[in-house]
């Protein structure tokens, strides 16, 4: 069944609405990243662009680096435009933009997010890289759409010995693509558990003006213990990226540069050369899959 023109927006070049892709400028490889100025601390890397695009907060840049074909996307910050990036990424390799039907033989994506963190154990130093085990979400992109539940006994944990408000989250838990995180294994690599929440500032605990409401929730996320698994890091895109690219057949992983330690009160005073020697390490993982 062909897809209306409400649900399926199409701009006049035949692009897709927001990211204004068309499928012959995507790779099957993707970076995401939240600042739209980092396309380019990327894209340099690059042996030669052969597309650039930039709409609204989303910068694609498509390349190639030693004969691997890259795209490299800005998501802006927040699950909200990662429900967004997803379904058109989706939409471009899934979705036969002529006929408005899904096609028949599904596209498998592989999206790797090199974004920033800050880490909530103490032991968790600053300019390290932490790969996301679980994305944890705060928000509630998960529940949105028909899901299996994900990992029900690890959010029902958090839920309770958080003591969250059910006003405030109701958490949901999605791992990482097992045999894409591999690609990333490394002895300089911390493995973790990474909540995703819908702010940085209430949301994450921290207080300027406004009192936050859980004004104790970095403590009880350091103390969080189930079954020998901790929390790790606090970010705004991980777990709706999981969420989302599960539900879609595709895989994807987290990769954190850790610029603050919530824990020691501490930020990177080299954050720069981190996030580069982040995409560094990343791209040659990639290549030399």
């Amino acid at each position: 069944m062909a897809l209306a023109p409400s649900e399926l927006i199409l701009n006049e070049d035949g692009s897709i609405y927001h990211l204004n892709l068309q499928p012959h400028q995507l790779a099957q490889t993707i970076i995401t990243v939240g600042d739209p100025d980092r396309i380019e601390t990327i894209s340099k890397h690059f042996d030669h662009i052969e597309h650039r695009v930039a709409k609204r907060e989303f910068h694609t840049h498509t390349g190639k680096l030693d004969g691997k074909r890259i795209s490299v996307i800005s998501t802006g910050i927040g699950t909200d435009n990662i429900d967004i990036v997803l379904n058109e990424l989706d939409a471009l390799v899934n979705i036969d933009f002529k006929s408005r039907e899904i096609k028949s033989n599904l596209t498998q994506l592989d999206i790797i997010r090199i974004g920033t963190s800050g880490a909530v154990q103490a032991h968790i130093p600053v300019d390290s890289f932490l790969l996301s085990k679980r994305g944890i979400g705060f928000d509630s992109l998960f529940h949105w759409y028909e899901n299996d539940g994900g990992d029900s006994a690890f959010a029902k944990a958090i839920q309770e010995q958080l003591q969250l408000s059910t006003l405030a989250a109701r958490p949901y838990v999605v791992a990482c693509d097992s045999t894409l995180a591999k690609k990333f294994q490394d002895p300089q690599v911390i493995k973790g558990n990474t909540i995703t929440n819908v702010g940085f500032y209430g949301p994450q605990s921290r207080q300027l003006r406004l009192h936050p409401a859980h004004d104790q929730l970095n403590s009880s996320i350091e103390d969080f213990n189930f079954n020998g698994e901790k929390l790790t890091n606090l970010e705004m895109e991980t777990a709706g990226i999981y969420a989302m690219a599960d539900l879609l057949g595709h895989r994807a992983v987290s990769l954190n540069a850790i610029l603050a330690n919530r824990a020691t009160g501490t930020f990177s005073v080299q954050p720069q050369d981190t996030v580069e020697e982040l995409i560094e390490f990343a791209l040659e993982r990639l290549i030399k899959s």
